[in-house]
C-alpha cells in the first residue's frame, strides 16, 4: 500500500474534524441552553456539562497534534511523560475504561511516539464497552519496541483498520478512518521495522519494533 502524502494529511484532517465534531457541537448546544436557562440549579448543570465538553475537546486537541501532527516544540526525542498525560487525558473521559501504563523508558524518538499514541487510540477504540487498556515499550539497543493491549467484555476492531496497519488495504479503499492505521503503517516502514495485530474475542494486542527510531 503506498498514499501520497498530501491524501494521507486530508485524510487524517478529515478524520480529526469527525473526532471534534461532538464536544465541540456539545459546547455550542450547551451555550444555547445557557443563554435561555433561567433555573439556577439548571444553569449550573450546563455549566459542569460545558467543561466537561471543553476537557474531552481540548484532551483530544492535544492528543492529535502530537499523534497526527508535526508537533511543532518538540525535539527528535520525546519525554514518555508526554504520552502518557495524552493518553491519561483521552482514557480520563471514558470511565469504563482503565488505563495500565508500562513504558520503561525515559524518552523515545518522536517517530516511535506517534506510533504509540495512535496505537493506543486503536485499542481504546475497541473497547466499546469498556476494559483495560495496557500500554507498554522499551527501548533495546536503539530499536523501540511498543505493544498494546486492549481486553474486555466486547472488542470492536474494523477488519479494514487492520488491513491498512499491515499494508494489505489497497490505496483506492483509504479512508478518514483508516487513516492512523496507513500512518503508523508508512512511520514503521520508513524506520525499516513492522507492527502488527491479533484479534480474540477478549483482547486486541498490537505491537510494534522499529529498529530506525
Amino acid at each position: 500500500m503506498t498514499i501520497s502524502a498530501t491524501d494521507l494529511a486530508a485524510m487524517l484532517c478529515s478524520r480529526l474534524c469527525h473526532d471534534m465534531l461532538s464536544p465541540v457541537g456539545a459546547l455550542s448546544n450547551g451555550l444555547e441552553l445557557l443563554a435561555e436557562e433561567r433555573d439556577g440549579e439548571m444553569r449550573a448543570r450546563i455549566v459542569e456539562l460545558l467543561e466537561q465538553s471543553a476537557k474531552a475537546s481540548a484532551d483530544k486537541l492535544k492528543f492529535f497534534r502530537l499523534a497526527f501532527g508535526a508537533a511543532g516544540g518538540f525535539g527528535e526525542l520525546v519525554s514518555v511523560a508526554e504520552p502518557r498525560a495524552l493518553v491519561e487525558g483521552l482514557v480520563s473521559n471514558n470511565e469504563r475504561i482503565t488505563l495500565s501504563w508500562n513504558v520503561s523508558a525515559d524518552a523515545m524518538p518522536k517517530a516511535a511516539v506517534k506510533v504509540l499514541l495512535n496505537l493506543a487510540l486503536f485499542g481504546m477504540e475497541a473497547l466499546v464497552r469498556g476494559g483495560t487498556l495496557e500500554v507498554g515499550a522499551e527501548i533495546n539497543e536503539g530499536a523501540s519496541e511498543i505493544a498494546v493491549r486492549a481486553s474486555g467484555p466486547r472488542i470492536a476492531f474494523d477488519e479494514t483498520v487492520g488491513r491498512a496497519l499491515d499494508g494489505t488495504l489497497p490505496e483506492e479503499e483509504l479512508s478518514s478512518r483508516t487513516a492512523p492505521a496507513a500512518l503508523v503503517q508508512a512511520l514503521a516502514r520508513e524506520m525499516g521495522g513492522g507492527v502488527q495485530y491479533a484479534l480474540t474475542s477478549e483482547a486486541l494486542v498490537l505491537g510494534a519494533v522499529l529498529p530506525g527510531a
